[in-house]
């Protein structure tokens, strides 16, 4: 049973991401309008989001109701209540205990005011103002770059993952995530920096500097990411939730966020591009004018959301280290993809910092950390060290 459900997240992580990768970069290129005489790019990257929180969130809902357990309460479903935390005890028991002499063998747990559902909903908002940022500079960066320097690009997410974790949560790493870090940062510089001067495919010139600034947009795109990243381990760490509960409340915020800014009559570059009206009526009357767009739009939402589905079944049931091993190969089938159904051409340069990369990504996944380094283990034994002490 354990191979099958392994051989399932196998088959959907692949599919679906690799389905998913598809529709981006197709959303990345001009559609030609309906009478055929011009051709734009769809620039919305909002809606973009906003489209795929909506079915992600949505996908969450129903998978955690369909997998609830009689004895859970609603909120308990959702994550914002834990079933293991037993209620205060009556005062009147409380007494009657103390006055048996029982006083010290058992306390009333107090309901936690350091964990509380604030906080909790606090973090997932966090999380969504860092994606809901880091999408539209992501989108923007492939005007720039080649979807497989964006997919390698992506590849190093370790590496701000690290940083921000020390910058932000004050962690601390085992010696092989550095040689990870040296192997994915010296691995993109060669796929960057010996990678074929482009032939221009129309008359327009290409931005000067373009690829200056589609690394800029990644790199922001990437900070963002690795913050995004630090603060879930830190709510996974700090709070009793699944991944599907905490792949809801996100997408759910996500989804009102993006929403809200998409109605706004502001500019704002990148996040907000459309300088005549507001970003949802620009999304929509693109859509109106370029039907062609429909399809790959409707794939980018569905195989993102349930993509992710298959992501937290698998972290949930077989780990980090399979989750990694999983997001490595998929990883290196979606540049391969790319490359044949796009036609993307590769110097053997670039191939060699492709090969150092994926070599980086290897360590980091076949490598299983110390015992005692796991974040949560840390908070927990944190929190021992505090009761001990009162």
């Amino acid at each position: 049973m354990s191979f099958i459900r392994l051989a399932l997240c196998v088959a959907g992580v692949y599919s679906m991401f690799l389905l998913w990768a598809i529709a981006q970069e197709r959303l990345s290129v001009p559609f030609a309008s309906i009478d055929g005489t011009t051709s734009e790019k769809f620039k919305s990257a909002l809606f973009l989001g906003t489209c795929q929180s909506a079915l992600s969130s949505v996908s969450a809902f129903l998978y955690i109701m369909l997998r609830r357990k009689p004895t859970e309460t609603f909120m308990q479903t959702l994550g914002l209540e834990h079933a293991s935390e037993p209620a205060p005890a009556p005062a009147a028991a409380v007494a009657n205990g103390k006055a048996n002499g029982h006083g010290n063998s058992k306390h009333p747990v107090k309901p936690s005011t350091r964990f509380s559902r604030s906080a909790l909903l606090l973090r997932y908002l966090q999380c969504s103002v860092f994606i809901t940022t880091a999408a539209p500079f992501g989108f923007a960066a492939l005007s720039y770059i080649s979807y497989p320097a964006m997919v390698l690009g992506k590849s190093c997410k370790l590496v701000p993952v690290m940083l921000m974790n020390v910058v932000l949560y004050r962690r601390r790493f085992p010696p092989h995530k550095y040689l990870v870090v040296i192997l994915v940062t010296a691995g993109i510089t060669i796929f960057m920096g010996l990678g074929p001067a482009k032939p221009a495919k129309t008359k327009v010139a290409p931005p000067p500097n373009a690829n200056l600034i589609g690394i800029a947009y990644l790199l922001i795109n990437l900070a963002l990411d690795g913050a995004t990243n630090s603060t879930q381990d830190e709510i996974f760490a700090r709070h009793r939730v699944t991944g599907q509960q905490m792949m809801l409340w996100i997408n759910l915020f996500c989804t009102l966020l993006t929403t809200v800014l998409s109605v706004l009559p502001i500019h704002i570059p990148v996040l907000l591009p459309s300088s005549t009206g507001t970003e949802l009526a620009g999304a929509l009357e693109f859509i109106r004018a370029h039907p062609a767009i429909k399809i790959p739009l409707f794939q980018f939402a569905l195989t993102g959301a349930l993509g992710q589905l298959f992501i937290f079944e698998t972290l949930q049931h077989f780990g980090s280290l399979t989750l990694v091993t999983v997001t490595l190969t998929r990883k290196v089938f979606t540049m391969l993809l790319s490359v044949v159904v796009y036609n993307h051409k590769l110097s053997l340069g670039q191939w060699l910092g492709a090969g150092v990369v994926f070599a980086g990504i290897s360590v980091e996944a076949f490598i299983k950390p110390p015992k005692g380094v796991h974040p949560k283990k840390v908070v927990q034994e944190k929190e021992v060290a505090k009761i001990k002490s009162l």
